[in-house]
Order: structure tokens, then sequence, then C-alpha cells
């Protein structure tokens, strides 16, 4: 947490998501976009329309942000992947001065990208936890734990009041560990 630099929020100013490279694309080159490999990783029972890439159907039996279990079915899904870390957060926090493949990467990083309840990822939208915390309060550490990792691993900094919503709810688990 101290190894994050504390910043004024930058403007929007110029975001757009197309500025993080096209969409789920296929970073670690096994033949997957980046939105099946979170699928396939996160989800359980999971059935494929093509053999092994394109997710068909599949259970989030313990989503992270709810606690409940959200069905996944191609096409009609209740479940999204989500950017713990926003895009648009992480643009007014330092990456409109990254390069593109710097974006890109971030945009799929696994680290960075977590199976939820599509609702509930909708309601946060672009928070940081200074604006929003998962309802399920059982998985706030883990979260932010995972919050920092990925600020720390691309130099993404927090504003004041973000440090400050991470650090009461890392006083709360002070054996929890960054992923």
């Amino acid at each position: 947490m101290d190894a994050l630099a504390v910043k004024g929020r930058a403007p929007k100013t110029g975001y757009e998501r197309e500025k993080f490279g096209r969409a789920w694309v296929d970073v670690d080159r096994n033949g997957c976009g980046t939105r099946d490999d979170i699928l396939k990783r996160d989800l359980t029972g999971v059935r494929f329309t093509d053999g092994h890439c394109k997710v068909a159907s599949g259970t989030l039996t313990d989503d992270p942000y709810t606690g409940t279990t959200v069905r996944y079915v191609r096409g009609r899904s209740k479940v999204d992947i989500d950017h713990v870390v926003a895009l648009s957060d992480a643009w007014q926090k330092g990456a409109q001065k990254w390069d593109d493949e710097t974006r890109r990467r971030f945009a799929n990083d696994p680290l960075n990208l977590l199976a939820v309840d599509a609702a509930t990822n909708r309601g946060k939208s672009d928070g940081d936890a200074a604006t929003w915390l998962p309802p399920n309060r059982a998985y706030r550490c883990t979260y932010v734990a995972r919050q920092v990792a990925v600020k720390k691993k691309y130099g993404v900094w927090v504003t004041a009041g973000e440090r400050d919503a991470m650090k009461k709810v890392l006083g709360t688990c002070p054996q929890q560990k960054l992923p």
C-alpha cells in the first residue's frame, strides 16, 4: 500500500475505451480471447461452443461481489468480466501517459480481471475504493489487495481519499497478502 504514489485525479479528458486496444485479445497466445480465459478460470461446470475456447455456459458459484451464485449463458449472461481497477480510473491516475502496448496489457491482465455479477459490476462503473466496495463484505480485503497489486504493478497512483479507504479496509485484515 505504501508503495503507491498519492496524487490528485487527472482529468478524464481524452479517455476512450479504444485507447486500451481491442477488447479481449489473446494476450497469452493460447488461441482463446482473454474474456473466455477469465470465464474458464472463474466459472465451474464450464461448457464450450467450440471445443476449448468459447465458453457457452457455466456457473459463478461464489460471485466475489455479492457472494451469490450466478449462472452464465453466452449471449444472455448475468456475468460480466470486471476490470478491478477500472480503465477510466487508471486513465485518470497515470494510464493516459502509457504507450498503447502497456494499456492493452493492462486491459487484458488476468490479475485485473474477475468474472462477477453483471448488475453489481455496472453499479460499480469506474469507481475506486473511495467510492465503491463490493457489497459482499467478506470479499473486501481480497478486492482491495487486488487493486493494490494491480496499481503497484502498473504504477497507477491513488488519491488521498482512495488511500484512506484502502487502509481502512486492509486494517481489518492485516494478514491479507497481495495476489
